[in-house]
């Protein structure tokens, strides 16, 4: 990629300079600048609005009423992890702020999550079950909604962001059902 990128710019500026159309280019340049910074400016508010909600929720009933939603289906889907209370606690946050769309608040409770993983796990070389399945559900996490991929939508002129929330429902719940059925047949087949 260090040398893709470079050479692709290069070749778009001889093709520029030779078809005369170069100005488009610096237009280009200033206008995506101007882009640039309203979809930063955009996400940036989306993630300290959403991030602040989940710290709200953090510290309040709401998340232990969450958790006890589900505490079953943890329990089944990191077995080998159970019993360790502050690792399902990091996992639960994680996955709570994951099917709500906001991955930046998921990132440090799934950070904590792998660290209490890492302390229980006896081969450190190698990734525990729970490590790996929490992996895979941070990866294809559900969402009920995808605030980023809607903020991007409105900040870019849509006139209908959130049009896109019923496909993103359908294909992250595939998603995540078949990273489940993989990782669990997978699973049993390992020695761990």
């Amino acid at each position: 990629m260090n040398y893709l990128w470079p050479i692709l710019i290069l070749i778009s500026l001889l093709f520029s300079i030779f078809r005369g159309t170069i100005q488009d280019i610096n237009n280009s340049i200033f206008t995506s600048i101007s882009d640039v910074v309203t979809l930063s400016l955009t996400l940036v508010g989306n993630m300290c609005l959403w991030c602040g909600l989940m710290k709200i929720v953090q510290e309040t009933s709401i998340i232990k009423f969450l958790n006890k939603l589900l505490n079953p289906i943890l329990k089944w889907l990191y077995p080998d992890s159970k019993e360790n209370k502050e690792a399902m606690k990091a996992i639960s946050i994680n996955t709570i702020s994951n099917f709500l769309g906001i991955g930046n608040a998921a990132t440090p409770a799934g950070l904590k999550a792998m660290e209490e993983l890492e302390k229980e796990n006896m081969n450190k070389s190698e990734l525990s079950n729970s490590m790996i399945m929490l992996i895979v559900l941070n990866t294809t996490s559900i969402q009920l909604i995808p605030t980023t991929v809607i903020a991007i939508r409105a900040s870019l002129g849509s006139p209908n962001p959130s049009q896109i929330i019923i496909p993103i429902w359908i294909s992250t719940i595939v998603g995540t059902l078949t990273g489940i059925l993989i990782t669990k047949i997978l699973l049993r087949r390992r020695k761990i």
